[in-house]
């Protein structure tokens, strides 16, 4: 992209505020033309608008997404939601928290019930966060785990996802935890924003209040060795304490801990 004067705006301004500025991916003092952005500026907010735009309308192909390989490898296989359609799943969020009939009949006969942990993955309102985070974030929850000594779920991939659908994974499957690794809703920072939101045992009548979350997981923000330490303690903390949401805080894992690695 052509120079558009940035480097010559910033040049005068005081250290600190070229260190907040490198820092954020916030288009703070990005300078204007007249009353306009510059050029550079706008043609970048269009371009992200586009990578938003485009992560939110993308139907989930699992090869594509996440090579086949990677299917291969963990067994991977696709439910969905009782949205019929994207255009659906965007206008009504209901259809998108309970699996179809012929989805649950394929949950119940392939994956195991009462696992200590269940991962699931939902497409939610970005493709380009599960094809850009998953792949690397799957394989250090399941090393993690075993660490642990926890019995896992067989993982699946969701379809038009909502996070509530967590309740009838706990329904279905009675995991002691449930954890659905989601695409987040794009913004003009990044479309490779994924979240994970946690349950202990959740139930048909639960709602956010009984949900934890761990979000920003993307090279910008949380990297996928801390999401992994962080969801494998919180996961920890609820099967230790027997509660999850607003009974359960947060608390980063103990520094001494040893590291994860790809």
């Amino acid at each position: 992209m052509a120079d558009d004067g940035s480097e010559s705006l910033s040049s005068g301004w005081p250290a600190i505020v070229r260190k907040i500025r490198a820092r954020t991916p916030a288009r703070l003092l990005a300078g204007r033309a007249g009353g306009a952005y510059r050029s550079g500026t706008q043609i970048e907010l269009r371009d992200a608008h586009a990578a938003a735009r485009d992560a939110v309308r993308t139907e989930l192909n699992l090869d594509r997404d996440l090579g086949a390989a990677f299917v291969e490898r963990w067994k991977l296989f696709e439910v969905s939601s009782r949205a019929s359609s994207k255009e659906e799943y965007l206008l009504r969020p209901d259809l998108g928290r309970a699996f179809n009939h012929h989805s649950r009949e394929e949950l119940q006969r392939r994956c195991p019930p009462s696992q200590r942990l269940q991962i699931a993955i939902g497409d939610g309102l970005s493709v380009t966060a599960v094809s850009a985070q998953v792949p690397g974030l799957l394989p250090l929850l399941y090393e993690g785990a075993n660490a642990r000594g926890w019995t896992l779920g067989q993982a699946f991939v969701i379809r038009y996802c909502r996070v509530g659908i967590l309740n009838e994974i706990g329904e279905l499957l009675t995991p002691e935890v449930a954890v659905l690794l989601i695409g987040e809703r794009p913004g003009l920072a990044t479309a490779e924003s994924l979240s994970a939101y946690l349950a202990y045992r959740p139930q048909r009548d639960h709602s956010d209040a009984n949900r934890n979350l761990i979000s920003n997981i993307h090279s910008r923000g949380v990297s996928l060795q801390d999401a992994a330490a962080r969801i494998l303690h919180l996961a920890e903390r609820m099967m230790k304490l027997g509660a999850s949401g607003y009974q359960l805080r947060e608390e980063l894992p103990p520094a001494g801990l040893p590291a994860i690695t790809p």
